[in-house]
């Protein structure tokens, strides 16, 4: 376990970052159980009537390749009754080959989707559960921008996998379709070596898996760095975003203070780092756009200049000549599969690899966040009714401590200030809450305790202002009359009329209203057990006083924890708890990082 300079021991190392298992194994441990989810029948017959629709498609390639060898011998016959007949079977092959293509596309589609949904919604339950969605912030990893990778990287994730698993299943069956035909059509090629005759058959073949070999070895060293470019232009992508997101929710802040120029040139330093991502990957793409624009026009040209010589001898017809050509080329297109999805391999991986990310981190959260897990803080309910703090020491994830020695015992209808360095008061609420595991010692929650946490700027769901009032419950937990009565205790009556108004709420009301909206909250949800973190601070004086008052009206009994730092507050508290900074306190065998005093009247 490693030090931290101050003769104390990280109470929590980081989360490992490095994964054993190779890349392809993570995935199928990542997204696999998809396909054995209780719809798991259901989907595994959607993929096997999409691999047969798949099979029907190498038919009807199959059938056309037929198809022009009868075609170009009636041109070469002169023969308008084969050429009228030829007409026909073209427009079956037509016909099938549309509605095949029609039905695959909308069964791969609807995969994809069902896909994605599932792995959004595992992936969206371990975020947004336990508080991982603020605690994944605060561990290293390069797992950012965890909603761009929710919303962007799990849809490359599922679609492309489909997408590349279906083109290789293509390709595979093209070229065991096409080996066979061009075997058969290329016949033996015949050479001298002095005395010696050579028969080399199906030699077709062998020329089609030497160019396409080598064009395929070239592709991937010209075009492997499109990989990392790849993943540093998405990061750069969803950095982009962020900022603009985070641009919009601070609009009225950015206006009042005049900060445009300052948040331009935040927004423009993202952007250039999209530019220079961008222009990597241009190169990346020049590259390899340059070697197989060459590979596909050589492509079309190669098969007939190699088979050319048979036709001339009179060794074969024109309709075999052609069928040859296009066998050859079907054959290069299998065998070409890396190359041609050499970009959308990239942006899979990269895909891939920030979703893995993310997911380890839930992980490594899951892991070590356990309430009974090493090195972690200990919270549970130990039957008593008081909130007891045992040898509580909190550190921060890197395992810098916060501060240590905290004993403490809070009993029932306490009134407790909680004062001193706000970092430390914070994650004191964070650890009662769950929310910060990062340290040692125990938390003993009271029995039967409704606890109700009050931030210093609640949140606020964009949607109806009921929903906004009656967060987290739904919309429909409380009836006008009950609403309307708590928002008139609060002071906000006049936004009854606006229960059913769509808004997003906090660019709507004052910092002032928004903390009136928490205490309307408590009101509904009659809590026993209240801590409030700074969330009069938008308040005057007076705004203060009339919240404190209706704490002590409407909650005689219940337990009041606030952190706040106006002497307005000394008043409704009986009992005063100051933790101390552990960085400003230098530790002495038996000091208790608290200070505990009554609070002056």
């Amino acid at each position: 376990m490693k030090g931290n300079g101050t003769g104390e021991e990280h109470p929590h190392e980081p989360p490992s970052q490095g994964r054993p298992q190779s890349f392809i194994l993570q995935f199928i441990r990542l997204a696999g159980p998809y396909w054995n989810s209780e719809e798991k029948w259901k989907t595994r017959g959607l993929l096997a009537l999409l691999v047969a629709l798949t099979v029907v498609q190498i038919f009807v390639q199959v059938r056309i390749n037929l198809w022009s060898a009868k075609l170009f011998d009636a041109l070469e016959q002169r023969s308008m009754a084969n050429f009228f007949v030829q007409i026909g079977v073209f427009v079956v092959i037509l016909l099938t080959g549309m509605t095949v293509t029609a039905v695959h596309l909308f069964l791969k589609r609807w995969i994809q989707l069902d896909w994605r949904r599932w792995l959004t919604r595992r992936t969206l339950d371990r975020w947004m559960a336990a508080g991982h969605q603020f605690q994944v912030n605060h561990i290293p990893g390069e797992h950012d921008n965890p909603d761009g990778r929710i919303a962007e990287d799990v849809r490359v994730t599922t679609e492309a996998a489909i997408d590349l698993g279906h083109s290789l299943l293509y390709c595979i069956l093209l070229l065991a379709s096409f080996v066979k035909i061009l075997w058969s059509l290329s016949g033996p090629l015949e050479f001298d070596v002095g005395a010696l005759r050579l028969s080399i058959p199906g030699h077709m073949v062998w020329v089609a898996l030497i160019y396409s070999s080598t064009a395929t070895s070239l592709a991937l060293l010209v075009g492997w760095p499109l990989i990392r470019v790849t993943d540093k232009r998405q990061s750069a992508e969803a950095n982009f975003r962020f900022g603009l997101v985070r641009g919009r929710e601070n609009a009225e802040a950015i206006a009042l203070l005049h900060g445009e120029a300052d948040e331009n040139r935040r927004l423009g330093g993202l952007f250039q780092g999209i530019e220079v991502a961008w222009l990597r990957q241009t190169w990346a793409l020049t590259r390899l756009f340059l070697f197989t624009t060459g590979y596909s026009i050589l492509s079309t040209a190669f098969p007939i200049l190699i088979a050319a010589p048979r036709f001339i001898s009179g060794a074969i017809t024109l309709g075999a000549l052609m069928q040859t050509a296009q066998a050859f080329q079907q054959l290069a297109s299998a065998l070409s599969w890396p190359v041609d999805n050499l970009q959308r391999g990239a942006e899979w991986r990269a895909s891939v690899e920030r979703v893995l990310a993310l997911s380890h981190a839930l992980e490594d959260l899951e892991r070590r966040s356990s309430p009974f897990g090493e090195n972690a803080i200990e919270v549970r309910k130990a039957g008593g009714p008081n909130l007891t703090f045992h040898d509580l020491c909190i550190a921060n994830p890197d395992g810098g401590i916060v501060f240590t020695d905290f004993n403490a015992e809070i009993a029932p209808g306490e009134r407790v200030l909680i004062s001193g360095d706000p970092i430390a008061a914070i994650k004191l609420f964070k650890v009662v809450a769950g929310l910060w595991p990062w340290g040692r010692g125990r938390v003993e929650l009271p029995t039967d305790a409704t606890i109700f946490f009050m931030p210093q700027r609640p949140y606020l769901p964009i949607g109806r202002l009921r929903s906004a009032v009656s967060y987290p419950t739904g919309p429909d937990a409380f009836d006008n009359a009950q609403l309307c009565a708590a928002l008139q205790r609060v002071g906000l009556f006049h936004l009854c009329p606006r229960l059913d108004e769509t808004q997003t709420w906090e660019q709507v009301l004052t910092v002032g209203e928004q903390q009136r909206i928490g205490f309307t909250r408590m009101l509904l949800h009659r809590p026993n057990w209240i801590f409030i973190e700074e969330a009069t601070d938008a308040l005057d004086t007076e705004g203060e006083e009339e919240m404190m008052q209706l704490l002590r009206d409407d909650f005689p009994d219940a337990t009041v924890l606030t952190i706040g730092y106006h002497a307005t507050l000394d008043a409704y508290h009986g009992r005063r708890l100051v933790p101390l900074d552990r960085r400003a306190t230098p530790r002495t065998p038996k000091r208790r990082a608290m200070a505990k005093q009554p609070v002056s009247r």
